[in-house]
Order: C-alpha cells, then structure tokens, then sequence
C-alpha cells in the first residue's frame, strides 16, 4: 500500500464499536442507525431536497415526502440518514416501521400502536437511541430557569425566580391552547413543571405515560392526573402536531417524523381499512401543505407497488392518486425533486465502486489488517455482480453491499486465497433477488426466440 493511501486510511479511522455496527447491520441486511455519514454515496440531489424542506420547517412551515424504492434500493438509508443530518441542526425526530400491528388507522388500536412507537423513538442529537421525551421536558423547565434568571438577574434561590419561571411557562402553554386538545396538552405541561418544580417523580412519570398513550381508558386518566381524556386511535396524529409546536417553544427547530414500510398498508386484505389508512395519509399531506401543522415534517416510505398498484396501492385512492401522480416530463436520471414523491434511481456503478471501497477500509479498521484489493478486483467484482440475469432492473445496493461483505470476509478469513481464485469459486455465490430468477423453468427449458 502506498504511503498516500496509510495516510488517507489513518485519517478516516472508524471507531471500531461504529465499525462493527455498521458491518454486522449490513451484512444482515438492515440499516445501522449510526455510522451512516462514513458509508454514504450518491443520493446527494435527494438530500439536499430533503434538507431544503429542513429549513421550511424551521421557519415554521410544514412538508410531507414519499421517499420510493424497490426492497434494498436504500430507502431506508436514506431516511436514517436525513434523521441523522437533522438532528445534527437542532430537530427533533421520530421514526416507525409499519407492521401488521402497526398502522395508521385500525380498529385495535394499530393507529395507537404507531403514536407509541414515534414517541418511544423521540430521539435528539445528545439522545440519539430514542426515549428523548423526559430529557427533553426536563432540559425545556431548566432552560426556562436559566433564562430567566439571565435576564432578571436573580440568582437560583432568589424568592422572586419562581414567579418568574411560571411567567413564561404559562406563556408556553397558552401558545398551546389555541390548538385541538391544545388546552389538555397545555394542563399537563402544567402538571410536569409542578412535578419537576416538587421533585414529584412519580407525578412526571404518570405525566409521561399519558403521553405515550398508556392510559386504556379515561377513567384511569381522570385518576391518575384529574384529566378526563386520553390519546385514542381516531385522534394520535393531533397531538403529533401539538408535540411539533411544543418542541418549537421549548427551543428545538421542529419535528420530523419518519414511517416506514408503507407496503403493511397495502398488504391489508381489508379493502375498507386500507381506505381508512389512506384517508389518514391524506389528512396528514393535506394539513402540512395547507399549513394546518407548523413546524413538522412527514417522510414515508413505500415500494412503487405501494404506491401505483391503483387496486391495492395508495393510487387506489383517488385523491390521493390526483395529488401525487408523476408528471409527463418526469423520468429516470430527470427527476423532479421538488415533487411530493421522491423516486430513487438506481446507484451508478461508480458509486457502488466508491461504497465498496469505503466499507474494505472499515472492514480492515475493524480486524485491524491492511486493505488490499485493488482498484481492478472491485472493477472486477463489481463485472460479476452486474453481470446477472436482470441486473440493470433489479440488482439494488443492499445485494450487492451484503456480497462484498462474505467476500471481504471470506477473504480476511483465507489470506492465502487470490480475489480472482475467490470470486471464480464456488465458494463466493451473489445473494439472490427474489425479484427476478436466474433458474429455467422446466416446461421453458427448450424454449427460444
């Protein structure tokens, strides 16, 4: 290895436990929730697209985006990414993958089960694993105080501080009221700063659980805080909002809520829940781009079956279908990345060239070894992977990434073996898409054009 490249790796040395997270989260597939700025490639358009709506929000306005792509295409990289790049400036962020317990609307509380899951991963940029919600109640009353005390000048045990800080916690939560269940939210930042004030550990926890939605019936709600309602299936999304304006007050430059794996939906065998759901998808585009949610960013994602099967799929209802369908002008390599719909295209081979080499070096960082395939063994890698029965319409990054790690593997673990011995053996064989079959059909075999 030349000197150039000993330098070039010892300056972007990884931190081994980022390393191994990223390798091992890879190599099964999922995508790591950090570590992602080391490995990232291409997709710069669709970022700064995104990180345009960032600032919207930030100045108090509201944006909504599918992000849509085949399985392993990377959007689920791409949203774990902007998740990252926004909380770096100051967001707050929530994500949820959508399973059959998980919806946005359901008759057993599937929508509840999504509320719960956004506020379970609340997370910020000095808590970035989720369960932010109490740091950041708690961060929000102390900064109140330290404000406070800035601009009167009283010191901490002053006698007049106290009716100072209610001063601008009342400010706080009469910005609130104004909003649906506003007023209720509102008591309960109350409840918070009393119990915070009091030292009341049980009171902030019964407060916390209300927000989670873990109170099942009012009754238990009226017991425990003297309020007489609790989230339900029907209204979760509202106090999404309330919680996006909230975080604004308290000092964070907005929210942005992530749903993944829109294809749960469309799996639903019910053909009136799926219109339920869609109906809450609609309410949910229409209110942030008719400027009924402030200061809150909505990013799903789907496959394009998802999103186009207009029996199944989200074009299946209309207003829906009128709103986002692509224009005439819109194809692969021009897209319109202002539309509501960000469609991913394919990586380039350059750039799975530059991925590969990125995760070699975080792969010989993590088993402390020296790099050394060449320029031309990823070329020739990158000819095998390529060179597949359906490639240019079906082979998606996650395939490839997760063969170069067994071959980065296989390699480190058999030093003695060349790259080209390797990758000609059958011990190196690419994951299969189960999108497309390199196998004959029998009753197909003897048949040509």
């Amino acid at each position: 290895m030349s000197e150039e490249k000993s330098v070039e790796r010892e300056n972007r040395r990884i931190p081994r436990r980022i390393a191994r997270t990223v390798i091992n989260s890879l190599k099964g597939g999922v995508v790591p929730r950090i570590g992602l700025p080391y490995i990232t490639v291409g997709r710069k358009r669709e970022i700064d697209a995104l990180l345009g709506d960032v600032d919207i929000i930030s100045e108090g306005g509201a944006s909504f985006r599918f992000i849509v792509g085949r399985y392993g295409s990377g959007k689920s990289f791409l949203i774990q990414a902007i998740r990252n790049y926004v909380m770096d400036r100051g967001f707050i962020v929530a994500d949820a993958d959508l399973s059959p317990e998980r919806r946005l609307q359901g008759t057993r509380g599937q929508g509840l089960a999504t509320y719960r899951e956004l506020i379970t991963n609340l997370s910020t940029k000095t808590k970035p694993e989720g369960g932010a919600l109490t740091l950041i109640l708690d961060r929000w009353i102390s900064n109140v105080q330290v404000q406070t005390m800035q601009e009167t000048g009283l010191s901490a045990d002053a006698p007049e501080l106290e009716a100072q800080v209610e001063n601008k916690i009342y400010a706080v939560t009469q910005a609130m009221n104004e909003m649906v269940h506003g007023f209720e939210f509102a008591r309960l930042l109350t409840l918070y700063y009393q119990a915070y004030r009091e030292g009341d550990d049980e009171l902030k926890q019964k407060v916390i659980r209300w927000f989670r939605a873990e109170y099942p019936l009012k009754r238990d709600a009226k017991e425990a805080l003297g309020i007489n309602i609790i989230i339900t299936d029907d209204d979760w999304y509202e106090y999404i909002k309330l919680f996006a304006q909230f975080f604004r007050l308290a000092g964070y430059e907005g929210m942005l809520i992530m749903i993944d794996e829109l294809i749960n939906i469309y799996k639903v065998p019910n053909a009136i829940t799926r219109q339920y759901n869609y109906e809450k998808i609609l309410t949910m585009y229409n209110d942030t781009l008719q400027g009924k949610a402030r200061y809150l960013g909505i990013i799903m994602g789907a496959t394009p079956q998802t999103l186009e099967d207009s029996r199944r799929g989200i074009y299946s209802y209309e207003a829906l279908r009128s709103r986002l369908a692509e224009g005439k002008f819109s194809r692969p390599g021009a897209r319109d990345l202002l539309a509501p719909v960000i469609r991913l295209d394919p990586l380039s081979m350059e750039e799975m060239l530059v991925l590969c080499e990125k995760l070699e070096h975080m792969h010989a960082g993590l088993y402390d070894y020296e790099p050394h395939l060449s320029d031309e063994d990823l070329a020739q890698f990158l000819k095998i992977e390529y060179a597949r029965i359906g490639a240019d319409d079906h082979i998606t990054p996650r395939e490839v990434i997760r063969d170069f790690i067994e071959l980065l593997d296989l390699i480190y673990q058999h030093p003695d073996m060349s790259v080209d011995e390797l990758l000609k053996s059958d011990d190196f064989t690419y994951a299969q898409d189960e999108s497309v079959s390199n196998q004959t059909v029998p009753q197909f075999a003897q048949f040509t054009l």
